[in-house]
């Protein structure tokens, strides 16, 4: 065989072995759970902005951005720029690849502080970048965003805002139909209905009411994705269980 194609066999086998293992699944969702409690996610930076993502979350999204080479990602929640400033620099090295050179992001979030603001229009990613800001289910902030996709023929989405039910299952509506088929939707914070409700206990969202919820509501009337089950048998430790979307027709 060759060895290129040996060494994907022995990992796609390997990712499989992991999706069984229980007992390995069991231990990373009891370290994810104590990472959140520690808020671990707010160590980390991505070219200078922080990004309070899970590390190895973003080399999954580093994976799956070259894969597809989308030529617009739609992100709703920006915060300090860390998520959006990624996403805008994976698509440089796209482009720097081959790749579209006229590849955007669009940021959308209720509330661009100011700061947060000059930070991201000053970075060097800048020119790749769009934000709105308003809340992501708004008609008027769905209408600037369907537009802007106009033309592109690779969209990929994700979602990190409000992490209730109804507003993800809202996003989903709005954002999902807009993915091109093979690519994804990517719906974080999934991991909140699978940890106890006090680990959120000063948030809207919990166990019942939660980012996975809205997935499989989506789900049962979309079919048009399915949840891509490797990469969560993959990476283990995610925020983002179930919640890799790809569309599929």
């Amino acid at each position: 065989m060759n060895p290129i194609a040996q060494f994907e066999a022995e990992r796609e086998e390997r990712i499989a072995q992991l999706g069984q293992d229980t007992a390995f699944q069991a231990q990373s969702r009891s370290w994810l759970e104590q990472s959140m409690r520690k808020q671990y996610v707010y160590n980390f930076s991505w070219l200078g902005r922080p990004i309070i993502q899970n590390p190895i979350d973003m080399v999954a999204m580093q994976e799956l951005i070259w894969r597809v080479q989308p030529d617009l990602i739609i992100e709703t929640g920006i915060a300090h720029g860390g998520s959006i400033i990624f996403s805008a620099s994976m698509l440089e090295l796209n482009a720097a690849c081959g790749g579209n050179p006229e590849a955007q992001v669009i940021g959308i979030d209720i509330d661009i502080r100011e700061h947060n603001r000059l930070a991201i229009l000053t970075h060097p990613m800048a020119k790749r970048i769009r934000m709105v800001q308003g809340s992501s289910v708004a008609p008027e902030v769905v209408a600037q965003v369907q537009e802007a996709a106009q033309g592109r023929s690779r969209i990929m989405v994700f979602l990190d805002s409000n992490h209730t039910h109804e507003h993800v299952l809202a996003e989903l509506n709005a954002y999902a139909p807009l993915v091109s088929v093979g690519s994804y939707c990517v719906v974080f914070d999934t991991f909140v209905e699978d940890v106890p409700a006090d680990v959120f206990e000063q948030r809207p969202w919990a166990p019942g009411n939660s980012p996975k919820t809205a997935v499989h509501a989506y789900l049962e009337a979309n079919r048009q994705f399915e949840i891509d089950q490797s990469m969560h048998h993959k990476l283990q430790i995610t925020v983002a269980p179930d919640g890799f979307l790809r569309r599929i027709f």
